[in-house]
């Protein structure tokens, strides 16, 4: 934790703030170990700040360790504004893509004299490479996920429906120890195979239909995320050579992920040979997103994302292919970057499942 209020102070001194208060759940999580749900933390050049509501104060003496837990008001913001008047802040950072406008607005005349300065991404960007911890808890939210694929295919069948199939899903994860899903479970079975986002409904499965499986596991406040594609009956040709063809473009993105790599490569290694294809116009979306205490974090394997590739992160690695009225198939599998290429995380077979 010392590690991370360190890279907080160097956003300080290179932005030459004498203060800097955090609004987004995920990163207060992340740099105090609070679980709650309403908090600020206030940082300085030499001290730390915790911020909550009386319906939090003795769980934030019990989780934190190195701020000086505050008082409360009513509101926490109010405290927060105290805080900042009476400490003589003058040039104080705040996280410009969590707070709004009239939030914005308010601290601004609740703190005359002070000059708020608007920083994008900054602690997202120190959350990028994982630590020991945070890949054992990912680790342990992939492994809920694989165990809860092993599970469900024996529950696949034609007339049960996608919602049932979501439900059973949620059900048994959370009886390994998920806290709760990380996303609304996606299951899209037949022509809803088509829909990338597919989140389950009351549709029944039917023989012959390809079936998308999305889901994943949130464990110690760590997401998990996966997705396989099954078939109900013996596949037909068509079905078999999308699967393939979505298989080898994820291998060919997999041989490329390594430390030093720009995401856009990746991205590029499955989108080149998809299109080789001729099925470029059906992947439209990007091949991978960054995952931990959010589902959705950067850097993103994607055609404009250049961030280049650093041990200790965790992406996803999800190429597909839609077509309307027919179907998709999409695969995916979390990765950790290691110190000479990387680490497929989920253990879930790929191979084409028939069912």
């Amino acid at each position: 934790m010392n590690q991370r209020i360190e890279a907080v102070r160097k956003i300080i001194k290179e932005n030459r703030l004498d203060g800097l208060f955090i609004t987004k759940q995920q990163n207060w999580q992340y740099l105090s170990g609070f679980t709650g749900t309403n908090a600020i933390l206030l940082f300085t050049p030499f001290d730390n700040y915790f911020i909550t509501d009386f319906r939090y104060l003795e769980q934030a003496h019990l989780e934190t360790e190195g701020f000086h837990i505050v008082e409360p008001r009513t509101l926490v913001e109010d405290t927060l504004v105290d805080q900042v008047n009476g400490l003589g802040l003058t040039r104080v950072g705040f996280e410009g893509d969590n707070l709004t406008y009239t939030q914005y607005v308010d601290y601004k005349e609740k703190t005359p004299g002070v000059e708020l300065v608007s920083l994008n991404q900054a602690v997202e960007k120190i959350r990028q490479v994982k630590d020991d911890r945070e890949i054992t808890a990912l680790r342990k939210a992939v492994s809920i996920a694989d165990m809860a694929f092993d599970y469900i295919l024996n529950f696949i069948r034609p007339g049960v429906s996608e919602s049932e199939i979501a439900l059973e899903i949620e059900h048994f994860m959370k009886k390994q120890g998920a806290q709760k899903s990380a996303f609304d479970i996606i299951v899209a079975s037949g022509r809803r195979a088509a829909l990338p986002h597919g989140v389950a409904t009351d549709k029944e499965l039917a023989a012959g239909e390809l079936v998308i499986l999305d889901f994943g596991a949130v464990f110690a406040g760590y997401h998990s995320d996966m997705t396989r594609t099954v078939v109900i009956g013996k596949p037909d040709p068509d079905q078999k050579r999308i699967y393939d063809i979505v298989l080898t473009a994820q291998k060919r993105a997999l041989d490329t992920l390594k430390p030093g790599i720009r995401c856009s490569d990746t991205d590029r290694a499955a989108r080149d040979f998809i299109r080789a294809k001729g099925y470029g116009a059906n992947f439209g979306h990007g091949l991978g997103h960054s995952v931990g205490l959010e589902i959705h974090e950067k850097p993103a394997l994607a055609p404009k994302d250049d961030t280049v590739l650093q041990p200790g992160m965790t992406i996803t690695v999800e190429p597909g292919i839609y077509l309307s009225n027919w179907g998709g198939v999409r695969i995916e599998d979390l990765v950790l970057v290691t110190g000479s290429g990387c680490e497929v995380l989920s253990a879930s077979p790929k191979e084409l499942l028939v069912l």
